[in-house]
């Protein structure tokens, strides 16, 4: 105690020459016989005060004195040094007198320490708060400081604020109840009340909670709320704070139906709320909504995809963002079917047509059914899902294959000039690359269609330092496994075994299996080294063993199955839009793991492509009539092998030579994207016939580039006028400088208006810059930012609107850039009281 009251009188010396101590309760003689301060006279008060007086003022001028009394402070009349002890300090050595020596705070806010004697009890309150204070802060802000502290806080009431609603989601009072014992109730509500214009007659922190939602609501909407707009700014600010994120939900949760945001919202156009998030069931609503103007066709494409855009802001959107990738991918179907012209007047122009702009519309419809089965809120979509689902069916799949199928219906052979063969692939593709000596390698992706390909394409292209391009090829026909992988090795007078297996043989040779097809391709070229492998193997390789495969080895081929494995099964086939994701997921690692063995030619490609229809089969689905012949070998819902089979209506005949194939047997395929009856066989996926989704398969050729070739976006503050901020709100716009593509890629950035000391004076905003377009000003993204009480501290100085971006996958920022205003606003408000 000793040195808590040395320390204290100490600081009354720092300014005072003279200290009086009155010891009311005789119980601290001991306490001033042990001070010893250098440079100070201890003198006691024993009616001696004219000699006392004397020898400070006359005799001594600028000595310094501790005045000690042995009993209380007389009153005035009777105090012969009054005058003296007014122009001059008085030390209080009581607990209160001490504590307010320790924070080193003057005699004139005893108050701020006696009315609130409990707060103090605690030696480590007492140390937090002389931490947060500022040597010109007022009794007020004392006060808030002492709420700060027990509310474990920090900063001004909208962190208070923030800290009491968090408990008040734990279901915890914690911080309340120190606050009423410390006598800081009233203070607290007072404050409430001025900065937020929350004034009940009996306050109640879950009352002014739930005052605090409906007014952030309906000042969102632009309507009029209880408490005022700098409670807005708190509610956003608490709200966008990752670190109360389960709070605001919980909260959101427990105040929705009691304050019937459900039925508030029936009453209102989802366009209206576009731009709030403060209860999750704004974003059911606005789904609902969308989804029901997108089935009606009463929107536009720009419009939805804006809107799904701006619904990114949301908090709920990691909920939803499913959801709304359903509907944009949706959205963009929709516009890319309205502009197609599935017309054609040769084979060739199909395939070439398909390759360039229709193939999208396969990719985005398996995008829709991907997210939609994903947001496991299926039932939200399930209007768009009809509407998508029978456009896609009606408008695109049958319409396209309709038209396709006139130009197969003339072929006598099946060939389509213009294009590679499927059966050429080693000679003319593989065999490139050893006729000039290199190495090769070829991934074979079991039913990799074109628009999966495609897709797959773009995630190799995003990669650092490396390159590809995709290229068109037909298959061979029927479009299926055992006639696709054979067709990709070196081949010669392929034919089909004639038992009903569907097994393919090439010079009388077996092609199934890993240790056939490795022994055909060793045929390729004399002398060549070959191994044929499955993914999974190389995918599991340590990295000396993939330098060994590629040391030991010319040409290697892998075998990748996730489409075909998932899709070509009844019980599975729903789930083939996740095997497709899983598939380029995959293969991207594959391609990767093979550069890093030192493979530098790489072909991806596939035995066949694939129709895939996610609702159940009518039907009307099916082909008309049944095939006949002398003998149906193998029968496949979208292809008969058979000898001697009969034209029949519905379908296309091919003899094997008409296929480049060796033997006698027949081929059926149905019409379009007819189906054969075939009993327990999955309708949804299947593959086999010469629809241009099961025949236009891809060849990707990866090269790896020597320098690094991905960068980032670069983004622009665009600021019209003066850059001067003179209200509550300033509005500015983001320029995101290059469209993202695959080597130009998205940047997320946070944006937020700084003081000089780098103090937050708004609301900040998570901004995502992943724009596409290619028209400049569809790259431009407008936002609004709210000044907090805590700017009006910074009045005609400079502040900085600055963009950060997250170090790595750190919790830690880095400015990116900023922009420098002058905030000159003419009214501030005055929160001190």
């Amino acid at each position: 105690m000793t040195d808590r009251i040395t320390a204290s009188l100490e600081r009354l010396f720092d300014e005072h020459r003279i200290v009086f101590w009155y010891d009311a309760a005789r119980d601290m003689r001991g306490e001033f016989d042990a001070v010893d301060l250098a440079g100070v006279t201890k003198v006691e008060i024993a009616n001696n005060q004219f000699g006392l007086k004397y020898r400070m003022l006359r005799q001594e001028p600028k000595a310094k004195f501790l005045v000690f009394h042995d009993g209380p402070e007389p009153v005035n009349a009777a105090n012969w040094l009054l005058d003296l002890q007014l122009a001059t300090a008085v030390f209080k050595a009581d607990q209160a007198g001490i504590w307010l020596g320790e924070l080193g705070l003057p005699p004139q806010f005893e108050s701020v320490v006696r009315d609130h004697i409990e707060f103090y009890r605690s030696k480590a309150r007492v140390v937090e708060l002389k931490r947060l204070l500022h040597a010109a802060d007022t009794q007020s802000q004392v006060r808030l400081r002492m709420l700060a502290v027990c509310a474990g806080a920090e900063g001004g009431l909208d962190t208070v604020v923030e800290a009491l609603l968090g408990e008040l989601a734990e279901g915890r009072d914690d911080a309340m109840r120190l606050i009423e014992r410390s006598g800081l109730t009233e203070v607290f509500w007072k404050q409430v009340g001025n900065a937020y214009d929350y004034q009940p007659d009996q306050p109640d922190l879950e009352d002014f909670a739930i005052a605090l939602f409906q007014s952030a609501y309906l000042r969102a909407l632009g309507e009029d709320g209880k408490l005022n707009a700098e409670a807005l700014l708190v509610f956003r600010r608490w709200k966008n704070n990752r670190h109360w994120e389960e709070a605001f939900e919980t909260l959101a949760a427990r105040y929705q139906s009691l304050l019937k945001i459900p039925e508030d919202l029936s009453k209102r156009d989802f366009r209206g709320v576009m731009a709030v998030d403060h209860f999750e069931e704004i974003d059911r609503h606005i789904i609902r909504q969308l989804v029901h103007a997108m089935s009606t066709q009463t929107v536009s494409a720009s419009e939805v995809l804006n809107w799904v855009r701006e619904r990114r802001q949301s908090h709920w959107y990691g909920s939803y963002e499913d959801i709304y990738q359903a509907i944009g991918f949706a959205t963009e179907f929709q516009q890319a079917l309205a502009e197609a012209n599935l017309g054609m007047t040769s084979p060739a122009e199909g395939v070439k047509r398909y390759v360039s702009s229709w193939y999208k519309l396969d990719q985005l419809y398996r995008k829709f059914i991907y997210h939609m089965q994903r947001s496991g809120h299926a039932s939200l979509l399930s209007e768009l899902y009809e509407a998508v689902e029978n456009r896609y069916t009606n408008s695109f799949l049958l319409k396209l294959n309709d038209a396709w199928q006139d130009q197969v219906a003339g072929l006598t052979d099946w060939t389509i000039p213009g294009y590679a063969r499927q059966s050429a692939f080693y000679v003319e593709q593989a065999a490139e690359f050893r006729r000039r000596d290199q190495k090769v390698v070829v991934i074979v992706s079991d039913a990799l269609r074109f628009e999966v390909a495609a897709e797959c394409l773009r995630r190799i292209r995003a990669l650092n330092r490396f390159d590809a391009e995709l290229k068109p090829m037909i298959s061979a026909l029927p479009s299926y496994t055992q006639l696709g992988m054979a067709a990709l090795l070196p081949n010669r007078e392929l034919s089909f075994v004639p038992d009903g297996s569907g097994s393919v043989l090439s010079g009388g040779e077996s092609t199934q299996g890993l240790a056939a097809r490795e022994k055909l391709l060793a045929t390729g070229r004399a002398g060549d080294r070959a191994k044929a492998l499955s993914a999974r193997d190389v995918l599991d390789m340590r990295v000396d063993e993939g330098k060994e495969l590629f040391r030991e080895n010319d040409v290697v081929y892998i075998y990748h199955n996730l489409i075909d494995a998932i899709g070509d099964k009844l019980q599975t086939e729903d789930q083939l839009p996740k095997a497709a994701e899983d598939a380029i997921e995959e293969l991207t690692k594959l391609v990767r793991k093979l550069t890093s063995a030192n493979f530098s030619n790489i072909l991806v490609t596939a035995d066949h492509g694939f129709l895939y229809q996610h609702r159940s089969l009518d039907e009307s689905d099916f082909a008309v009539a049944d095939p006949k012949g002398d003998e149906i070998m193998l029968r496949n819902r979208r292809f008969v092998i058979g000898r001697g089979l009969d034209e029949t209506a519905g379908m296309k005949k091919f003899t094997s030579a008409n296929l480049g194939l060796t033997g006698d047997l027949d081929v059926l395929i149905p019409n379009s994207i007819n189906r054969l009856r075939v009993k327990g066989a999955g309708s949804r996926f299947v593959h086999g016939g010469a629809s241009l989704q099961e025949i236009v398969i891809p060849v990707i050729r990866v090269g790896k580039q020597r320098e690094a070739d991905v960068n980032q976006v670069e983004v622009q503050i665009i600021v019209s006028g003066r850059s001067q901020i003179t209200s509550g709100q300033t509005a500015v716009i983001f320029y995101q400088a290059q469209p993202v593509s695959e080597k130009m890629q998205a940047r997320e950035l946070v944006a937020g208006i700084y003081a000089a000391d780098d103090t937050l004076i708004s609301d900040e905003h998570v901004l995502q810059f992943d724009f596409t377009a290619e028209n400049a000003r569809e790259r431009e993204m407008p936002r609004k930012f709210l000044l907090s009480r805590e700017a009006d501290k910074f009045n005609n100085q400079d502040v900085f609107l600055k963009l950060r971006e997250r170090v790595g996958k750190t919790s830690h920022y880095q400015d990116y850039t900023s922009h420098r205003f002058q905030l000159k606003r003419g009214i501030t408000t005055d929160f001190d009281f």
